[in-house]
């Protein structure tokens, strides 16, 4: 059965899975990698949640403030053998909850074209297209999405 628990980016599941993530993004993105790559090492993430399944890091996502009363969702991640199963589903969902009981209204967030599944999990959760934004704007590899959650 999956299970999530609320953590930090200390954790070192979280750390590993990041790992596993940056791994795939590097394939995925090619030349453009080394420009997404910086806009990652942010500072500690205080709002990171995991998903277990049977005492195995299945997943993982998390979230930062982004403006006021609303978070950015970032590193979300599923390592390939655990796809399709509805992981994401449920770490981005427990994100957004989390986010709600924070008092936040909404969340954003970016992804990449060459990531066709991701997009396909956060139009099926309800996110919409926005312009990119931030660092992103101008960036034609880039996809900026908004849910209202609060």
């Amino acid at each position: 059965m999956l299970s999530l628990t609320r953590t930090t980016s200390d954790h070192p599941d979280f750390r590993t899975l990041v790992t596993l993530l940056d791994h795939d993004l590097a394939v995925r993105d090619g030349g453009e990698h080394a420009f997404y790559a910086q806009l990652n090492k942010a500072a500690v993430l205080r709002h990171v949640v995991l998903a277990y399944l049977d005492g195995e890091a299945v997943g993982c996502g998390a979230f930062r403030e982004h403006a006021a009363g609303e978070v950015e969702v970032k590193r979300m991640f599923v390592p390939p053998a655990h796809r399709g199963q509805g992981v994401a589903g449920k770490v981005l969902a427990e994100l957004e909850a989390w986010a709600r009981e924070l008092g936040y209204t909404a969340c954003v967030l970016e992804t990449g074209k060459k990531q066709p599944e991701a997009i396909r999990l956060y139009e099926k959760s309800g996110y919409v297209y926005i312009p990119n934004y931030g660092q992103y704007a101008g960036v034609t590899n880039s996809v900026c999405l908004r849910k209202v959650v609060g």
